[in-house]
């Protein structure tokens, strides 16, 4: 055989072999024989030359058998570019015939022997001819006797005697492995594993090391961490005559590797193998720079490396694996940054229901808020309150969530609605307070009024049942599922530690509570970025304060109701300032519309009627005049600040007292006040010199002396065209994208999901907009802006404040434009260090 055939070659150290062309399998084989480690002989099949076999070629068995001598016993593995992409099973002890067995009776005995014929015949019978496996199940499992049995019924299934030639058989493997990664069900599995459609297989024959016979013999699999939990600890098993990966199939047979209390070991049993085999390992990793699996087969106490593979890892153990490489010196700090996906840093952050765990899907909706959680079904955010003062976790399921859901929110373990999509509110409200949330689960009929849910196959599930929601992959389980605890640890602290030393742009969160600004601190967050003050109205001692300044016929009267309220917003602020202790705080004064804070079914508006000592059509009617037909488009925002100025003054007086009550001379709180749906500068104009006559105000009553920022949330695409005309007045600029996209688009941010994914399947967008950002439409409006409004103020602030900046993509853009900041939800922080990170260090590489 040529060496340097590159379709067929000898695997040597400096065969033309690449991950490319022949696949991860026989490249990692030969760094392995580059290591001078004991690798059985090895051929490679490329990628073309498998794909001629499938088509019908005839490959020359007999120059594929010439290197391995006469009458070697072979196996055959698969070796696609991507280990993760999988491929047809090996098939081993090729080569096995009537005059083989009678060869190894000799040396290994009749019952080893017939055991490797046995073992053969039934795989070939299987994966090769394609025999049902049920044909083989009655054969006796005395290896002499079930080997003449299976030899039986293969010549009655087949209509032919089991082939006997061993170059016959290694064909007929190779073709039939070739055409099973060529089938229909082998691509479909492999492209949902992120594979293309026309993904190459490239094959290994390798010689057998048998792990049977006399002496010590067997096999199993050795690596230096655990794979679920990163520990660094030799795991594995090995198992005395056998072959393959048996030791894992067979764990009761198997034994542990090194000493352990719980059973035999091979470094007991035989200490130089398991020596030899420990150096190997470790060799793999220092040389191969990852943490592999090594598989071997010792034959008569001489130790085979016949696979090195890389550990198989979660999240966890994968930044556990980076860390360890980097500190050990094997890798870079730079390199343990990029070899973690970001996004799968939220396996560590919250969470997950087991990938072993048998899963019953209900239904399926729109992944919104990560995690996973079980508990009883509730319908009412009091019964999600009453469920928590009894510890009882449960979900709080509802057609759509609204600001009046939050404190159910709050108690329940996850969410689970009928409508919505990645910016609906129970989806940002999940993920900045960490909650799993699965929305737009449109396939479910949502009965509320009976209290309970269809699922699409029948099945009804009522108040009280239990389910389990995976927040993650957007799943709604029967039953409590098995859960996967959150991975914090030391390694995931160093990582995001050096990926703050690599990253150029800077990461605030969202946080809209005092609970959510300690989480925004825990994961490093530089600030807050978007601190949604209606949500602190939403307390039950609030909200009627509140409900009485709606219906407060003068402004004297609106202002007796703020003076309630102002130092309950006071105490808010105070706290949050002293959490965050000298990092920005960016509060966005009140945005929603007044009736949202409403109530909307009887029961609510007679309570309400009741409270305020008036009659029930008072409040109907005043509920009635509130009413808007679009109500986002509607009375909201800056235009609520001028139209009923007493709102906004009463907020930033508690902006202003809590900054003198909670600041310290070492480390100054300057508070940053956001004016949202800014359309038009006279807007920012109107608010902005009422807020300045409020801080006069202060500083005089006080005596003292305070800074503060002014700015406007950018959410409309006006706003974004006359940028330049706003960016003199403010001294930032953060721009809205979830309410940005929706205006730009003319799309229900809440209503998208019950078509967003007929629209990606179908190309009509790439991505869902309200989960990426549109950067050839929303985009541009971003850049037109931060271009006019940096030629009027070069000194202005520019970040985003939508859900789009925990969104490696968006991260890119924001840099891109020159953006300072992003903010995103306490949860994403971490995922957003990281995508920061590794973008720097791309631009670094160039």
């Amino acid at each position: 055989m040529q060496h340097d055939n590159p379709e067929v070659t000898l695997i040597t150290a400096d065969a033309p072999v690449s991950a490319e062309t022949h696949g991860g399998r026989a490249k990692c084989l030969q760094r392995l024989v580059r290591l001078d480690l004991p690798v059985p002989r090895t051929i490679a099949l490329s990628f073309k030359a498998v794909r001629a076999i499938a088509a019908g070629e005839m490959a020359d068995g007999a120059a594929l058998l010439e290197p391995f001598g006469p009458h070697p016993l072979l196996c055959v593995r698969p070796s696609s570019e991507d280990p993760d992409w999988g491929g047809p099973r090996a098939v081993l002890n090729i080569g096995m015939c009537d005059a083989k067995r009678a060869e190894l009776a000799e040396t290994l005995g009749e019952a080893a022997a017939a055991k490797l014929y046995l073992r053969f015949v039934q795989s070939y019978a299987i994966h090769v001819a394609r025999l049902d496996p049920d044909v083989l199940d009655d054969v006796s499992d005395d290896p002499v006797k079930g080997l003449a049995e299976a030899l039986d019924v293969y010549e009655e299934e087949a209509e032919e005697p089991f082939p006997q030639e061993p170059a016959t058989q290694l064909i007929e493997v190779l073709r039939s492995m070739a055409r099973a990664w060529e089938g229909t069900t082998a691509r479909l599995l492999r492209q949902a594993k992120g594979a293309p459609a026309d993904a190459g297989l490239g094959l290994v024959v390798q010689k057998m090391a048998l792990g049977l016979g006399p002496g010590e013999c067997g096999s199993g699999v050795m690596q230096l961490v655990n794979g679920a939990t990163g520990e660094r600890k030799i795991t594995g098993r090995y198992m005395r005559q056998s072959q393959g990966r048996e030791a894992l199939s067979r764990g009761a047979d198997a034994m542990y590797l090194e000493r352990d209390p719980r059973g035999p070991s091979l470094e007991e049993l035989a200490p130089e193998a398991f020596a030899t085999l420990k150096a190997h390992t470790t060799l793999m990793r220092e040389k191969l720079r990852e943490e592999m699996q090594a598989e071997f087969t010792i034959e008569n106490g001489e130790v085979f490396v016949l696979d090195g593979v890389r550990v198989t890892r979660n999240a966890r153990t994968a930044v556990s694996i980076a860390v360890a490489l980097a500190e050990d010196g094997i890798i870079s700090r730079e390199e343990a940054l990029m070899r973690i996906e970001p996004r799968a840093l939220n396996e560590l952050l919250h969470r997950q229901v087991d990938p072993e765990a048998r899963r019953d899907v209900i239904a399926r909706g729109v992944a919104a808020s990560p995690g996973a959680a079980s508990g009883v079904i509730v319908f009412t955010s009091e019964a999600a309150q009453s469920m928590k003062a009894q510890d009882t976790p449960c979900i709080l399921v509802r057609r759509e969530t609204s600001p009046e859901d939050i404190r159910g929110m709050h108690a329940a373990a996850a969410v689970l609605t009928e409508r919505g999509g990645m910016t609906s509110h129970a989806a940002v409200i999940g993920r900045g307070i960490g909650l799993p949330c699965v929305v737009g689960a449109s396939a479910i009929r949502f009965q509320t009024v009976k209290r309970q849910i269809t699922a699409p196959d029948g099945r009804v599930f009522r108040e009280g049942d239990k389910i389990t929601i995976d927040g993650t992959n957007g799943e709604v389980l029967a039953g409590e599922a098995a859960l996967l605890e959150a991975g914090h640890d030391d390694s995931l602290k160093v990582l995001m530690a050096w990926a703050d030393d690599a990253r150029d742009i800077a990461v605030r969160a969202n946080a809209d509570t005092p609970r959510d600004a300690e989480t925004a601190r825990w994961f490093s967050a530089e600030g807050i970025g978007l601190c949604r003050t209606e949500h602190m109205f939403f307390e039950t001692d609030r909200l009627i304060v509140m409900r009485e300044m709606i219906f407060a016929g003068t402004s004297d009267d609106r202002a007796a109701a703020l003076d309630r309220l102002l130092p309950m917003q006071r105490a808010d602020f105070t706290e949050l300032f002293r959490i965050m202790q000298g990092k920005p705080v960016c509060i966005r004064l009140l945005d929603p519309p007044l009736h949202e804070f409403l109530p909307t079914g009887r029961s609510g508006q007679r309570e309400l009627a009741e409270a305020l000592d008036i009659p029930l059509s008072d409040v109907t009617r005043r509920i009635e005049a509130l009413g808007e037909y679009n109500p986002m488009l509607g009375m909201r925002g800056v235009r609520l600040g001028i139209t009923v100025p007493e709102i906004y003054d009463m907020q930033a007086r508690a902006i202003f007292e809590a900054l003198i009550e909670a600041r310290e001379e070492d480390d100054p709180v300057v508070p940053e006040m956001m004016i949202p749906l800014v359309s038009a500068s006279r807007e920012v104009e109107l608010v902005k010199s009422r807020i300045d006559a409020v801080a006069g105000a202060v500083r005089r009553e006080t005596g003292e002396e305070f800074t503060y920022r002014l700015g406007v949330m950018v959410e409309t695409p006006r706003a974004c065209l006359r940028a330049g005309d706003i960016a003199p007045q403010v001294a930032f600029l953060s721009f809205g994208t979830n309410d940005l996209t929706q205006m730009t688009y003319g799309l229900s941010r809440d209503d998208a999901g019950r078509f967003m994914s007929d629209y990606v399947q179908q190309g009509v967008y790439p991505e869902d907009p309200f989960h990426t950002l549109d950067i050839y439409g929303v985009g541009e409006l971003l850049k037109i802006a931060a271009e006019r409004a940096r030629a009027a103020n070069p000194d202005l602030t520019l970040s985003i404040c939508g859900e789009h900046g925990g969104n490696p993509e968006s991260i890119a853009f924001c840099r891109e434009a020159g953006f300072d900041y992003v903010s995103c939800s306490p949860f994403r922080v971490p995922v957003a260090r990281l995508a920061a990170a590794q973008l720097a260090l791309r631009d670094k590489i160039g």
